[in-house]
């Protein structure tokens, strides 16, 4: 039984070898494409459980198929390969719809690991409670709870650890943070994310000043992980 079908897009010849063969020995179906006008209709028409996507594509590039993905309305886990370090490339991949990157080179054991988590996001039912270390997250009843006793929390800090909490394993950039729990409110900067995580930090976190589960992304935003529990 295949673990998942997996399409790799990649133009580069070793690469996309590389991938497959290490993808196909962990038992998933992987499908490829050589450049972007093939990788989006494989996208598109091929169903795919997640993409891994390059980023500078022949003929359409990896931003136009993160996209073209998202504008159809299809929600699959996009995994960015970029062989280019900048926060500003990255950042703008994740604005197009993204939901994590590896810049070139990585360890395969890394891009196993971004892999199961995006799929097990994705193949989890929505939850109502969320459970990460001895806390316990409420969705209904918007409550943190620590070992039956409820954690006091702002408005905002609620909301902006659910938007954490549903997305863990992937890499948010500032801004989408902003317009899902600040909107479009005025005098309001990325700066007022770094101070409403870190008096969350100070609430979830064993030890604040080394975070476990709300983890900085330097110069691009955060990443929520709930660890191994």
């Amino acid at each position: 039984m295949s673990a998942g079908r997996i399409l790799i897009v990649e133009d580069e010849p070793a690469m996309l070898r590389g991938l497959k063969d290490a993808l196909a020995a962990k038992g998933f179906d992987v499908v490829t494409a050589r450049d972007g006008e093939a990788g989006l209709d494989r996208a598109l028409s091929g169903a795919p459980d997640l993409i891994l996507l390059d980023i500078m594509l022949p003929r359409v590039n990896g931003y136009e198929i993160c996209r073209a993905v998202r504008e159809s309305g299809a929600e699959t886990p996009i995994l960015m390969l970029t062989a280019k370090g900048r926060e500003e490339d990255i950042v703008l991949g994740l604005n197009m719809g993204a939901d994590d990157y590896l810049v070139k080179p990585f360890r395969i054991a890394v891009l196993m690991a971004r892999v199961h988590a995006l799929l097990r996001r994705t193949k989890a039912p929505p939850a109502a409670v969320f459970r990460f270390g001895d806390l316990e997250l409420r969705l209904a009843s918007r409550k943190l709870l620590r070992h039956g006793s409820e954690v006091e929390m702002t408005a905002k800090e609620f909301k902006l650890l659910a938007y954490f909490v549903s997305r863990q394993g992937r890499a948010l950039a500032r801004n989408d943070i902003l317009d899902a729990v600040w909107g479009h409110a005025a005098f309001v900067t990325p700066r007022s994310i770094d101070r409403c995580v870190t008096t969350l930090r100070a609430k979830i976190e064993p030890d604040p000043r080394r975070p476990k589960y709300i983890q900085t992304i330097r110069d691009i935003g955060y990443r929520f992980e709930p660890g191994a529990e």
